[in-house]
Formats: C-alpha cells, sequence, structure tokens
C-alpha cells in the first residue's frame, strides 16, 4: 500500500530528538523512518558504533524501544538470541502477544565486515528479524577507517591520498547479492532519499515470517567530507547515478524499485564529497572512469537480473 505522509506526521518518534549522532547524519534519518514504518511493538539490538554510542550516553537514551547494546561483531546473533527465546516462550504459553518486531541496526563495519558470520548464520537459520545495515561507507565512529564498503578511490585514515595511492584501491562489497544469495526471504536496497520507497520495504520486510535484510544508505557529512545540509541530497544523487539503485529480492526473484527518467554520470554524485576531491585532478582522471565503468556494469547486470522475473 502507498505511504500517506499524513499517517506519518501524527505518529511518536521512536528515535527522540536530543541525541548526540553530528547534524545531517544519515544513519538518524534513516533510524527514524524505519521506526515510523512499524505499526506494532519492536525490540532493537545495535552494534557498537556511531548509533549505539550517540543514542546511549549513560544514563540517557535517545530509544523509546526496548534496546540491547552488543558487541560490534554480534547484532544478528544478539537479536537471533531475543526472538529465539521469545518464540520458546511462545511455545510454553508464557507469552501470549505474537506481534512483534525484531530489529538489528548496524554499520557498514559491523555488517559487511566484522559482523557478516553472525548475520550470515542469522540469515541461514531464518530467524524472524529484520537486520538494517546503515551504510556509510567507512569505520566512522572510530576515526573514518576504511571498511570492505568503502568505494573505489574515497579517501580516509586508512586509506590516504597520496603519490603512490590515491585513497582505496579496490571497490565495494555487494552485500545485499550476497545475502540474498544465501536465500534469506527478502533483501532491499533503500535510501534515505525516497522515504516511500523505504518504509513501503520495511513494512514488507516485518510482514514476512522469516530472515529479512535491508541495506540504506547513509550519508556521513564528517566522513564523506560535505555539508550538513546536502546529506538527503547526496543520498539522492546516489540513486540517480545508479551508484545506489533501489531494488529487492523477494523469494529469490529481483526487482528495481526505480530508475531514473535520466542517468546521471557518476561525477555528479562524487562532486559534492571532499573525499572524492582528489579524483577530479587530472592525474586521477582514470579512476573516474573506472568508477563510472563499475556503476554501469552493476546497474546493467541488476537490469538482466530483473528482466528475468518480469
Amino acid at each position: 500500500m502507498p505511504v500517506n505522509i499524513k499517517e506519518l506526521s501524527g505518529k511518536e518518534d521512536r528515535l527522540t530528538g536530543g541525541h548526540r549522532l553530528c547534524a545531517g547524519c544519515g544513519a538518524s534519518i534513516a533510524v527514524r523512518q524505519i521506526l515510523l514504518a512499524i505499526d506494532k511493538p519492536v525490540v532493537v539490538a545495535n552494534a557498537t558504533g556511531c548509533l549505539e554510542v550517540a543514542t546511549t550516553i549513560y544514563p540517557y537514551t535517545a530509544w523509546k524501544t526496548p534496546w540491547i547494546h552488543s558487541a560490534f561483531e554480534n547484532a544478528a546473533a544478539t537479536i537471533s538470541g531475543v526472538e529465539a527465546a521469545y518464540q520458546s516462550l511462545k511455545r510454553q504459553g508464557k507469552i501470549t502477544d505474537d506481534d512483534i518486531a525484531f530489529l538489528a541496526f548496524g554499520g557498514d563495519g559491523g555488517t559487511y565486515d566484522i559482523g557478516f558470520q553472525s548475520l550470515s548464520g542469522a540469515m541461514e537459520r531464518n530467524h524472524n528479524i529484520l537486520y538494517i545495515c546503515y551504510d556509510n561507507e567507512a569505520y566512522m565512529n572510530t576515526g573514518i577507517q576504511r571498511s570492505s564498503a568503502t568505494p573505489l578511490g574515497a579517501w580516509t585514515t586508512t586509506t590516504p591520498v597520496g603519490k603512490v595511492r590515491p585513497g582505496k584501491v579496490g571497490g565495494k562489497k555487494d552485500i545485499v547479492a550476497s545475502i540474498a544469495e544465501q536465500g534469506a526471504m527478502y533483501v532491499a536496497q533503500a535510501s534515505i532519499s525516497n522515504f516511500r520507497d523505504l518504509i513501503e520495504k520495511v513494512r514488507k520486510a516485518v510482514s514476512i515470517d522469516g530472515a529479512t535484510f535491508i541495506n540504506v544508505l547513509s550519508p556521513c557529512p564528517r566522513g564523506w567530507r560535505t555539508d550538513t545540509s546536502d546529506t538527503v541530497n547526496i543520498a539522492r544523487l546516489a540513486v540517480d547515478t545508479c551508484y545506489w539503485p533501489l531494488y529487492e529480492v523477494e523469494n529469490g526473484k529481483w526487482k528495481i524499485n526505480y530508475t531514473p527518467r535520466q542517468k546521471l554520470p557518476v561525477t555528479e554524485y562524487l562532486k559534492p564529497q571532499g573525499r572524492f576531491a582528489h579524483l577530479f585532478r587530472p592525474e586521477n582522471q582514470h579512476i573516474l572512469e573506472e568508477i563510472q565503468e563499475w556503476v554501469d556494469s552493476k546497474w546493467d547486470l541488476l537490469q538482466k537480473k530483473a528482466q528475468l522475473f518480469q
């Protein structure tokens, strides 16, 4: 069912204002949209990271839901354990409420990298959970170090720009495809720039009895070297250049949710970001061309996958 903005405006935020996430943080926008999408009770597990640190500085919390802090690498295992305990209590007749959503939030460091093992296990066991990665493409909380989600050529503190290596060497891991190939019942890619698409995907995910995963692009002004007011626009450019296409995979069937009327060159997305400023020097033109080729090939492959199920 299409999302009506009026139905969201009257709902209470489950992530309150007053938290200490940076101005313009894409993660806070994503979490607010996701929690507004869900009408039933929610239990949240949160991996160590920006979201956890900045929303729960003792003795305060910004969460109006049951919330569990897990280690960096095991948010998926934590929420799997909660869901398994809940199912056991239901079988014993100790709990009668059968309409609770179990969510895990993790950044790309805690999802693509050190949390991938527990995430893979949770998906394979098919726990009734929704895992959400807020992808800001680096380990932002600990100082902007590269992760396997960091794109080619990006500056981070561990991929500095110099004469030998102009930013990160190697491209970005395709985690959505990885999880889809493991047989998860529903996986999707979304962006904070299209709240209707994100909310519809969250509602679909929590309605499914089984393991689901959504990857949400969450620009980080500090790590991406962007203006705090540009967060949503940069996320929109990522979609319109097809750097970050919106799609879903349900029961193995691929579907594109949005096709730009005019696919913009990827440089339109890269230009506003200080982490890519060095790529616009003449000697690095070949890297820009390589990034465009990567975007084009990934978009073409996605279209071919989707056409198989039309």
